[in-house]
């Protein structure tokens, strides 16, 4: 669909019920999407990619998206991936999600710091330090505990399947601006930019900061699909399982500025090599050709961390978040609630004060 314009209201709509345009359809602007529709706001979103497209460019339909606690952040964006983490849990109550609960078991070959991921055993459950003996002599240290993984292939849909089932709206669409859009909605006052990499190239955004992550994965089609490792180190591998599709991601790997759609064999060979050392059990040092496929996908990164913010435009709000990198379902529905947040305080401002 090319036309989005909509014809100014005959009568002024109250401020509280002017849709929301969102504009980028990846998990965070569906996360945000469905977390407004759910509190009752109208929502918009409008995309050149929506769920379910295939694009490599698209890097929702790609990720390995386990939720992993990350190190060397701040105490907001832990309680930010806290949020996440408690709303995974509640969807993995309903298969259709793609969200599913599995076992983990993280190999660090140096001694933590104080800034490093343990402060996820605050969130996660049954979380234990692993005893010598119960992991390979070459790491450190080891910790077990459980965490949600989602499945994009089947969250995606799922979650365009409930915005739409909430009233909200998906309009296929490349803007150029934001600009753009304010005159293609008239009757909306808050606009929240979830464009990914698109905020590079937007001609009232182009945030220089923002650039192509390029990510490569095995997936590797077995039966033992219950149990993620991570290795953290010099060598830092992960094995993350999609019970839901019977296999499990191998990696990974980041190429910035790499948009290269081709599967590049070692790459491939390299991460079912480190994958095999971190886990014989479960992934051969040669698996089966039939087995293997690969995952492609160009992440929106950028430097300095992600963008989360409000600004007013004339009589516009505009919202801000992208730039998530790997982390764009790790942080996804806590990046959602702050937006909610972020509506309800725009919303409070424009009809108390």
């Amino acid at each position: 669909m090319d036309d989005i314009s909509h014809e100014p209201a005959t009568m002024q709509l109250p401020f509280a019920q002017r849709p929301i345009v969102i504009l980028g359809a990846g998990i965070i602007g569906c996360a945000a999407a469905h977390q407004l529709l759910q509190q009752g706001f109208s929502v918009v979103l409008v995309a050149e990619f929506l769920p379910g497209d295939q694009d490599i460019t698209y890097a929702s339909a790609w990720a390995g998206a386990a939720w992993h606690p990350a190190g060397g952040i701040s105490p907001d964006q832990r309680y930010i991936q806290a949020i996440t983490h408690r709303i995974l849990l509640k969807m993995a109550q309903d298969p259709e999600s793609g969200v599913s609960v599995v076992d983990v078991r993280e190999y660090l070959e140096q001694k933590p710091g104080p800034d490093s991921a343990i402060w996820g055993k605050t969130v996660v459950q049954k979380f234990r330090e692993m005893r010598q003996g119960e992991y390979p002599d070459n790491f450190h240290s080891a910790w077990a505990y459980q965490t949600p993984v989602t499945d994009p292939t089947l969250h995606m849909p799922y979650l365009k399947k409930k915005i739409i089932g909430m009233g909200g709206i998906f309009i296929r669409y490349q803007a150029q601006s934001l600009q753009e859009l304010f005159g293609k909605f008239p009757e909306s006052r808050i606009f929240i930019n979830a464009s990914g990499l698109g905020s590079k190239t937007l001609e009232d955004v182009k945030d220089d900061q923002c650039f192509a992550e390029r990510g490569q994965n095995v997936f590797l089609r077995t039966d033992q699909c219950h149990t993620m490792y991570f290795r953290n180190g010099q060598e830092y591998t992960y094995i993350i399982p999609r019970p839901l599709s019977k296999g499990v991601v191998l990696g990974g790997v980041k190429q910035a500025d790499n948009l290269s759609p081709d599967v590049d064999p070692y790459i491939a060979q390299d991460e079912i090599a480190r994958a095999h050392r971190l886990a014989p059990d479960i992934v051969p040092s040669q698996p089966p050709v039939e087995d293997i496929s690969h995952i492609i996908g160009i992440r929106s990164s950028r430097r300095g961390g992600y963008r989360l913010d409000s600004e007013q435009r004339g009589e516009n709000t505009i919202l801000s978040a992208y730039g998530f990198g790997g982390g764009g379902y790790a942080f996804s529905y806590g990046i959602a609630d702050r937006l909610v947040k972020m509506v309800e305080k725009t919303e409070r401002e424009k009809l108390i004060n």
